[in-house]
């Protein structure tokens, strides 16, 4: 938990975490279309193509990390994980997407599976 002087040095600004918090959703339901269309355009069924979207929304995500979260937190001194200075929470960051981009994965894979296999 933050100290009083750290809030004082380098203060959390609401309005950042909430344009954080929309970049990152508007990234995960595009990822998610796209995931659905290579799932439907490659075929898989059932299991595998739910295991497809949840290894790469995951990667998805480690790579957000990874480009944007983690050089700036380390720079500023903060914990390897500490992603409650720039998102709400840290669920919120690594399993939002999970579920938020599911239904449009959904969509896209089945549309796409029934035009190529049609």
């Amino acid at each position: 938990m933050p100290t009083e002087k750290e809030f004082q040095i380098a203060p959390i600004v609401p309005e950042s975490v909430i344009h954080n918090t929309k970049a990152l959703s508007n990234l995960q339901n595009l990822t998610a279309s796209i995931f659905g269309a290579a799932a439907g355009i490659l075929g898989l069924e059932s299991y595998s193509g739910f295991l497809f979207y949840f290894v790469f929304t995951i990667l998805t995500t480690v790579l957000f990390y990874t480009i944007r979260v983690a050089p700036t937190s380390l720079k500023a001194g903060h914990a390897m994980f500490d992603t409650g200075r720039y998102f709400r929470s840290s669920y919120e960051f690594w399993a939002g997407g999970l579920f938020g981009g599911l239904a449009g994965y959904i969509l896209t894979w089945t549309l796409f599976y029934g035009l190529v296999r049609a």
